[in-house]
Order: C-alpha cells, then structure tokens, then sequence
C-alpha cells in the first residue's frame, strides 16, 4: 500500500483505484439536499391542498337577557374587541345570516342586539323576539 500524505485522506474500495473521499462526500451531500428538497416540495404541496380551517360560531341557547360574554360569543369576538372590529364581525355574520338571503329573523335580531350590547348602546330593552 502506497503511503498517504499527512492531511489527505483516501477510500480504497475493492476492486477499484483508491480515489479520496471529497468526490463521494460531494455525491452524499447533492443526493441529501436532492432528498430534503424534494421532500420540502411535497409537504408544501400538501399544505396548500388541504381544505381551509372552517371558524366556529355560536351554537345557540341564548339567555334571558344578553351579556357581554354572550354577545362576544355570539360574534366571534372578545370582549374587549374595539369598536370597528365588533362592526367587522357583526356584518361577517350578518351576511351568513341576514333574512334576506335565507337567515332566520330571530338570529339576525340576536346578532343586532349583540352588537349593540358590546358596543354599548342602550337604547333597545332586549330581543324583539
């Protein structure tokens, strides 16, 4: 066996010539990033395919008279949201729910009287229902 200087480093394989290791390093490392890249592509692809996160809503059985905690729940919202936040909820489930495109009267007015609970307005008493 022929003598290796000091610092190189060589792989004899059998059957062929000694040839160092910084060529199959370099193949070991092309072949990784090949393998993780193409990994990296599908779980990206599986991420854009599945199906948008659907929020919840209130699900009902109002109280006698309406609280804060009630409205926010009815809205999505909390209860310290600010005021144009509370409007943007109250028109997002309003349109889910308006009576003019197959909502019922009596979610439509619950929504309104949550609206006017988080934003203070006292002048209704309550559900009209």
């Amino acid at each position: 066996m022929r003598e290796v200087p000091r610092g190189s480093y060589r792989v004899e394989l059998a059957g062929f010539p000694a040839m160092t290791t910084t060529p199959l390093v370099a193949g070991i490392a092309i072949a990784a990033a090949a393998y993780a890249s193409r990994y990296g592509i599908q779980a990206w692809q599986a991420f854009k395919a599945r199906p948008p996160k659907m929020r919840r809503f209130y699900e009902g059985g109002f109280q006698a008279s309406m609280t804060r905690r009630e409205a926010a729940l009815i809205l999505g919202v909390r209860e310290s949201t600010p005021a144009n936040k509370v409007k943007e909820a109250h028109r997002r489930v309003m349109v889910a729910n308006h009576p003019d495109s197959g909502g019922s009267h009596y979610l439509a007015s619950k929504i309104n009287e949550a609206k006017d609970v988080l934003l203070g307005n006292t002048k209704r008493s309550g559900s009209a229902f």
